[in-house]
């Protein structure tokens, strides 16, 4: 996987040689390259900003520096955008990721959440682009303009609150994305049972390590049965229990078609009807 940043703080960017995702840069499974976004102006102070039109408060990142720098980087030509060829920048592209075409990616508070599904689709791509905004914000025709030429454009918000840029948000969903290629993880299926993981996802079961007891708390009993049976059903069980306390509509998403009786049986336990295609809160 081919991975660019654009940001006006490329270095930001040298968290991503540590750790796994350091290594798997040194093995060749991906490779990433900040871009600093001031090399594209042709000003003497290096501006990317404007102030916003209709007035109001903090400065907004210009699209003519923007489109240079994107222009380079995927290989387009400049074009002018016919009024009716315009699509709605509150439209994403919902479809899968083809491999061939690179997605251009801008993280946005305003934007729909990312989530495990979006990090699985996005790490079957071959190359990733990601543009950091900053102050208010980047103007809204950027994503406009390349949707309408055909780019896969992708706007995502990691939570709800606001951050003084982007850097943080690529790299929360980079490391959520690379982590799911093949050959990132030594072990691949120590992200089978994750948060989210899957199409019936639940919330993970608490872990635990040795000592079995540690300053008088001790770990479950069942935990050192070596009975594997009963050690899935209780994690299982913790799975759903946390999931119904912490994240119901999670649970609300459940296929009930997909649940085994004993499923059943706890979800019911929990104030759960099951009876119908998703479950319901009693």
């Amino acid at each position: 996987m081919k991975i660019d940043i654009v940001s006006v703080f490329p270095e930001y960017f040298e968290v991503l040689n540590l750790s796994l995702l350091g290594k798997a840069q040194a093995k060749g499974l991906v490779t990433v390259q900040a871009h600093n976004l001031r090399d594209w102006t042709h000003d003497v102070h290096h501006s990317v900003d404007d102030t916003p039109v209709g007035g109001g408060a903090g400065m907004v990142m210009k699209p003519e520096v923007w489109s240079e720098c994107l222009d380079d980087l995927l290989g387009l030509a400049p074009a002018i955008i016919a009024a009716d060829a315009a699509v709605d920048d509150a439209v994403a592209d919902d479809a899968a990721v083809d491999p061939s075409r690179p997605v251009l990616i801008f993280p946005n508070p305003s934007a729909p959440l990312f989530t495990q599904q979006d990090a699985t689709e996005l790490s079957h791509a071959d190359h990733l682009l990601f543009g950091c905004g900053r102050y208010e914000g980047y103007d809204a025709r950027i994503p406009q303009y390349y949707r309408a030429q055909g780019v896969d454009v992708r706007e995502y918000s990691i939570g709800d609150y606001v951050l003084n840029g982007g850097e943080v948000a690529v790299s929360v969903m980079l490391e959520a994305i690379t982590r799911l290629m093949p050959g990132f993880m030594g072990n691949p299926a120590s992200i089978v049972e994750e948060s989210y993981t899957g199409g019936n996802a639940l919330l993970e079961h608490r872990q635990y390590t040795k000592p079995a007891e540690w300053r008088g708390l001790r770990v479950p009993d069942v935990l050192l049965s070596g009975d594997h049976g009963k050690v899935d059903r209780f994690r299982r069980d913790e799975a759903l229990s946390k999931t119904s306390g912490l994240r119901p509509d999670l649970i609300e998403g459940l296929d009930c078609t997909q649940l085994d009786k004993a499923d059943r049986k706890t979800l019911m336990s929990l104030g759960w009807e099951v009876s119908g295609p998703h479950p319901r809160k009693r």
